[in-house]
């Protein structure tokens, strides 16, 4: 894998928008971040008109494990949701499951 970082929603907003479609295969995205937290993230990159907006997986990964952290996570357009601390067994299958 090759990763970068964002040390906010706001900045990860902008990497996928000043990157090439298609450069990014899938976003990670924490939920509670500083300037624009995860959910604002993702339906910002939701609204997007480029073409690989409404379809490049993101993932949360939050301390937030509640059903309704869940369901809010998917309503702001994630495709998925870890619940921090995250076991990468189920990381790895949660992308797998998104990148077929």
């Amino acid at each position: 894998f090759a990763l970068d970082w964002a040390e906010n929603g706001k900045i990860c907003v902008e990497k996928y928008q000043a990157a090439e479609p298609g450069y990014y295969d899938a976003i990670l995205m924490d939920l509670r971040m500083p300037e624009m937290n995860g959910l604002e993230a993702a339906r910002t990159i939701r609204a997007m008109s480029r073409e690989d907006a409404s379809r490049i997986p993101i993932i949360a990964m939050t301390a937030d494990a509640f059903e309704e952290d869940r369901q809010k996570a998917l309503r702001s357009g994630m495709d998925g949701h870890l619940s921090k601390p995250i076991e990468i067994d189920r990381l790895f299958e949660a992308l797998d499951e998104l990148l077929d």
